[in-house]
């Protein structure tokens, strides 16, 4: 599969879901570009792409060796139901509907961490998900260099 230059354009959305899977895609877009040079300023394995490998008891490096074997999305997403901790659909969905949710706004340890970047974006932190952030954060990233 072609890795995206995400020094170009951003992964996509962390809504986007392949096999109901949130954050999925945008894994994939990272891990793919990371492994061909080509992350930019994003970076594999962060803590929310962890919420992902958590989820399913899986580590990043285990993830990135089915990613570089060059399935395509869909097969990442059957990789990821035949491996770690199985999930019945409705947990899968029932996740991805809580991490559309989640903000680090009611993490006491990411908490000022996030409100510093929602004042960025003039985003109120309390409001925001962590979704929500990405996105204008993406967007921010790349009006600038244009």
């Amino acid at each position: 599969m072609n890795a995206k230059d995400l020094k170009l354009e951003p992964p996509r959305s962390a809504r986007e879901r392949i096999g109901e899977y949130a954050i999925l895609a945008r894994a994939i877009d990272k891990c793919r570009a990371a492994s061909a040079c080509m992350a930019g300023d994003y970076h594999y394995g962060c803590p929310l792409d962890r919420m992902l490998f958590t989820f399913k008891g899986i580590t990043a490096s285990e993830f990135k060796r089915a990613v570089n074997c060059g399935r395509s999305d869909e097969e990442l997403a059957e990789w990821l139901n035949q491996n770690g901790i199985f999930r019945t659909p409705e947990e899968i969905s029932a996740w991805s509907e809580e991490m559309e949710r989640y903000s680090p706004y009611h993490d006491p340890q990411k908490r000022d961490y996030f409100i510093a970047e929602c004042e960025k974006l003039g985003l109120d932190p309390a409001a925001t998900s962590a979704f929500d952030w990405l996105e204008l954060d993406d967007q921010a990233t790349f009006a600038a260099r244009v």
